[in-house]
């Protein structure tokens, strides 16, 4: 999907403003890398619990031989632990529980994505929807995103189960039983939720329905406001302070933004710009193209090109 979308130009947003123009591919290679991420932590996580110990009642072998423990793990696929009491360091546990968090917190970031983009006044994506699904019981047209809003409650889930974790750390001396009875819940349940919440993100993903006339459409719907720092470069390059350059984009882009006319016209037809660009200079200034010319450098980066 990232490959297909690579040109498809949309808006980029910040604060949930309009920014400057991406495209939807790029904004995809994004969550590639942060899913590649996700799974060197999950396997560094792996390592990190994968060990066992048979050290006795405080950890010392006082009545069991190292090399007893050094066979029993090997047999089980796990490395003795370095150093234990009673049990192992509960750490180990947490480290594996705040991974799954974030696991968690990534795939909440993509889900909220697709929400927002499918929201009825941006509508550029949007999950899949089958023949006959009810959207909702008494509003027959809607179209709701209810698998991304149920991968965002899975996300919360898992994350106060990382939380118990951490508070499982600090076992009284050698060893209380604090920790056992929360564990029995909070660590198949992690697990389980999170499997879950994958398996609905595979869903949508491989059904989602993605619009690129939607996005050509919002691109513009600030009638070229997102270019104005572009604009402002432009003017610099041509020998204008850019304090003043500054102050000439902000008024146009104010008057634009206060009674809803189109900034690329102001511009056109602004005396003071039309000192240092041509209108041919302002064609290369409103070129969303411009914006995304490196993104070949980090699909190259991804080995996605």
């Amino acid at each position: 999907l990232a490959r297909a979308h690579r040109h498809t130009l949309m808006v980029g947003r910040t604060h949930g403003v309009h920014a400057e123009p991406i495209t939807f591919g790029f904004k995809l290679a994004g969550w590639v890398d942060e899913v590649r991420r996700n799974r060197r932590r999950l396997q560094a996580a792996r390592s990190e619990v994968g060990v066992g110990k048979i050290s006795g009642a405080v950890g010392t072998y006082a009545h069991v031989p190292p090399e007893l423990e050094v066979l029993a793990c090997r047999r089980l696929g796990l490395e003795p632990a370095t150093t234990s009491t009673q049990v192992i360091g509960r750490d180990r546990h947490a480290a594996v529980m705040a991974t799954l968090a974030v696991l968690a917190g990534s795939l909440e970031r993509f889900a909220t994505e697709i929400r927002h983009l499918q929201r009825t006044e941006v509508l550029e994506a949007e999950e899949p929807f089958r023949p006959g699904q009810t959207g909702s019981s008494a509003m027959p047209h809607k179209r709701n995103p209810e698998l991304s809003e149920r991968i965002c409650g899975l996300a919360r889930l898992v994350r106060g189960y990382a939380v118990t974790a951490l508070e499982n750390i600090a076992l009284w001396h050698e060893r209380d039983i604090s920790h056992s009875s929360t564990e029995r819940v909070v660590v198949p349940d992690a697990f389980i939720a999170l499997d879950y919440a994958a398996d609905l993100f595979t869903q949508v993903m491989r059904g989602l329905r993605v619009y690129p006339e939607r996005m050509a459409r919002n691109l513009e719907l600030t009638g070229g406001l997102l270019y104005s720092q572009r604009l402002m470069l432009a003017l610099i390059d041509r020998g204008l302070k850019r304090e003043e350059a500054y102050r000439l984009v902000q008024r146009l882009a104010m008057q634009a933004w206060e009674t809803g006319e189109s900034f690329r016209k102001l511009v056109s037809s602004d005396p003071e710009v039309g000192r240092y660009l041509t209108e041919g200079d302002l064609a290369e200034v409103f070129d969303p193209a411009y914006f995304v010319r490196n993104i070949g450098e980090v699909y190259r980066r991804l080995g996605i090109d």
